[in-house]
């Protein structure tokens, strides 16, 4: 039986989403332990709908496995909890057809980006960026709407990502600021390695002044010309959603 779950994590305790050779306590090496035992010791493969880079965190993260054993959705997401670390939970259990598949099938992605524009937090060192200086907000507001369409984004991801294509389409962003934390909003049909964390690196640069604005739609057109900013720290990136 194939079961959809919806679940958070606080990746600052992790070293990244993905099951490695070589690396321990990963996101999906803690889900497939406990879902093996659950599985009467059966090797259980969990695919989620994307990887997330170590320190990055998920408020809505979504993955798929099949069970043999019978079990309740209730019965599932309550053995799951009780085996899983307190930096995992399981949201919901559904049971779903044969053919769903939790990567492939997902329709919309959002991921959102917080920057704490004050006073250095060390209390939330590993959760909110730490930039510490003022950004123009109503230049960000202006400059972000230039990411929104589809094109090749090869300009603004890692040189490590090898996919047949870079194009992606974003339909939606935003910006806001409450008190000292300013939050980055991205909605997509999704998104490559490192992708998002380098254009909020690039969108800092222009809110700082030191990179020149109104150039975001010049890299989309030639993506050959990759930016050179750097990367956004992984601590502030968190999944928000995903729908299917």
């Amino acid at each position: 039986m194939r079961y959809k779950i919806t679940f958070s994590y606080d990746g600052s305790k992790f070293n990244g989403y993905q099951k490695q050779k070589g690396i321990k306590n990963t996101i999906q090496e803690n889900i497939e332990n406990a879902l093996k035992y659950i599985n009467d010791g059966k090797a259980t493969k969990f695919t989620s709908s994307g990887r997330t880079d170590k320190g990055v965190s998920a408020y809505k993260q979504v993955g798929s496995c099949d069970i043999d054993v019978k079990i309740t959705e209730y019965k599932l997401k309550r053995a799951l909890n009780s085996l899983l670390p307190d930096t995992i939970h399981v949201i919901s259990t559904e049971e779903v057809n044969d053919d769903f598949h939790a990567r492939y099938m997902a329709k919309e992605k959002t991921y959102i980006y917080k920057i704490n524009t004050g006073e250095y937090n060390p209390i939330e060192k590993d959760y909110v960026c730490q930039l510490n200086k003022e950004l123009d907000i109503d230049l960000l507001k202006e400059e972000i709407k230039d990411f929104i369409g589809t094109y090749d984004f090869s300009a603004f991801i890692s040189n490590e990502d090898k996919k047949d294509t870079n194009v992606r389409t974003i339909y939606k962003t935003s910006i806001t600021k409450n008190k000292d934390i300013v939050t980055i909003s991205f909605t997509g049909n999704g998104f490559l390695k490192y992708q998002v964390r380098i254009m909020c690196g690039y969108l800092i640069n222009v809110g700082l002044g030191k990179i020149e604005k109104g150039k975001i739609k010049y890299y989309l057109n030639n993506p050959k010309k990759k930016v050179t900013t750097k990367t956004a720290p992984s601590a502030g990136l968190y999944l928000k959603d995903v729908k299917y």
